[in-house]
């Protein structure tokens, strides 16, 4: 049969995908390591350490879905095998269906594995501190940040991760002028890197009573929040630290007391803000080590035009900045500016179905970055 034919080439094609695939997650150092761990959580003094120990267990965990997940589809890529094999034996044609349905797990599986690997950076593993803020344009510009905020959540929960707002700043009629949140959860940082930028939509402004399309901006900073004690010095005559009164949706403590802290660094212009926390020193804690980590990362690029983009800086929130367009009149498309990545569903995206985008950036990224409209 025709179809049995063009399922064996395709089979094929994944052959050298699969070595290279086993390669770069480096299974026999993936297993010697599972070893190691369960040797040492078989010592009496292991649960002495709670943190450590914790730790510890999540590694594991994340060790053994990489081993089993790479298992799945080596028994994938076989039983397709077998299937095509039957196939040719019995000349039955209700084995394609099943061949059709196995070859999409096994692409999929070998795809998100692929993804996996290319969140190789320093960070990757962290979990994400991000923030968005609306650009001129008042009311709308608002609205397009409570609508990106409510995506974002939406992809966060897809995922199984928890997301914990920090600071929040309700627009004056609607939507959001500001909010920070963290997403906990494996790979966090290294995902959402990939949303670091300016986002526009153009729509029909439901707030514009003669029913004229409007574009409005919203930028997204996205950092990896670094628990680790960072070895950074800070003048506490650069830091200007204000109180004011929580406000927005945070929890039970929210508009009681003045707890709330934003820290100014001076020579670099970085502000960081949180509210979320029950107490003032809670609040500061955690806004310095939101400092500190920005601070560090800074420290680590090798030229401004990078430590700029960590800082999250955009000169203008607006036209020529944009990352990512967002289309909703007079056709729906939602197009990435750097990837040439696109998609017509807007509802979906909207929803949270984001993977395409990140998958794509994650892939440019690896291929050295370059802007899709310049090539």
């Amino acid at each position: 049969m025709v179809e049995l034919d063009q399922f064996k080439v395709v089979l094929n094609s994944y052959t050298k995908p699969l070595v290279e695939v086993r390669d770069s997650l480096n299974l026999a150092g993936k297993e010697q390591k599972v070893q190691e761990l369960e040797r040492r959580m078989e010592e009496p003094d292991f649960w002495d350490d709670p943190e450590r120990s914790q730790e510890s267990m999540k590694l594991l965990k994340s060790l053994k879905d990489d081993i089993e997940t790479y298992q799945k589809l080596e028994e994938q890529y076989e039983e397709i095998g077998m299937l095509i094999e039957m196939g040719y034996e019995e000349n039955d044609p209700d084995v394609i269906p099943e061949i059709e349905e196995t070859l999409e797990s096994f692409q999929n599986t070998l795809e998100d594995i692929r993804i996996k690997t290319l969140l190789s950076g320093e960070y990757d593993e962290s979990n994400a501190i991000v923030t968005l803020h609306a650009g001129a344009g008042g009311t709308e510009s608002c609205d397009w940040a409570s609508m990106l905020y409510r995506m974002y959540t939406r992809w966060a929960d897809k995922k199984g991760y928890q997301v914990e707002v920090l600071d929040y700043l309700d627009g004056d009629e609607a939507g959001i002028k500001a909010v920070t949140f963290q997403v906990n959860g494996p790979k966090a940082y290294g995902y959402l890197k990939s949303e670091k930028g300016v986002h526009r939509l153009v729509r029909i402004s439901p707030f514009n009573a003669a029913g004229k399309r409007q574009t409005s901006f919203v930028s997204c900073e996205v950092m990896p929040d670094i628990e680790e004690d960072l070895d950074v010095e800070i003048n506490m005559d650069d830091l200007r630290i204000d109180t004011y009164r929580s406000s927005g949706a945070g929890g039970q403590h929210i508009n009681k007391t003045s707890s709330a802290i934003r820290i100014t660094h001076l020579p670099t212009g970085i502000v960081v803000q949180c509210q979320n926390e029950r107490s003032q020193h809670q609040n500061k804690d955690k806004a310095m080590q939101m400092l500190k980590a920005k601070l560090y990362l800074l420290k680590q690029q090798e030229n401004a035009e990078k430590a700029s983009d960590i800082r999250g800086e955009v000169k203008e929130i607006g036209w020529g900045n944009q990352i990512r367009s967002y289309v909703m009149q007079p056709y729906k498309m939602v197009k990435d500016l750097r990837t040439g990545e696109e998609s017509g569903n807007v509802d979906a995206v909207m929803d949270g179905n984001i993977d395409p985008f990140i998958n794509a950036y994650l892939k440019w990224l690896s291929l050295g970055g370059k802007r899709a409209e310049e090539e």
